[in-house]
């Protein structure tokens, strides 16, 4: 990475039944760490196209009623990378889950925003810790 470069993810906070979705990441930076579907933001693309497509990609669920939420910018020093990361709520009413990228994620659980397991991926963290709920939250 160059210094100086910031790099733009979509954190989606999906929700169902007062539950948000979270997967434990594998094999990238954050590995072992608790995070909401999401990724990079594509050039051209809106924070809410990337939210539709990263869910998709690594879910198979379809989500609605998207809204934007806050952003964080966290620095992780020993990759040399600094993300801004942009949030989004959503809804998904409708399916199970699906482990579509097996060698990135090993398994999605609904949880209470309340009760968020640990560890936090770092961007969830920063959110978290500002006080932040999403509408609809248990």
């Amino acid at each position: 990475m160059n210094p100086g470069k910031q790099l733009v993810g979509v954190g989606a906070i999906v929700m169902r039944d007062g539950l948000v979705l979270l997967g434990k990441r594998m094999g990238s930076h954050g590995a072992g760490t608790w995070a909401l579907p999401g990724g990079h933001l594509e050039f051209g693309e809106s924070a809410a196209a990337c939210a539709v497509r990263e869910v998709r990609e690594e879910t198979g669920l379809e989500i609605e009623s998207i809204t934007a939420g806050p952003y964080t910018s966290d620095v992780f020093s020993s990759e040399g990378k600094h993300y801004i990361t942009l949030f989004v709520v959503a809804r998904s009413d409708a399916g199970d889950p699906a482990l579509c990228e097996p060698e990135k994620c090993s398994g999605w659980q609904w949880f209470r925003w309340s009760e968020l397991p640990s560890p936090l991926f770092q961007p969830l963290a920063t959110l978290h810790a500002t006080g932040f709920v999403p509408n609809g939250a248990a």
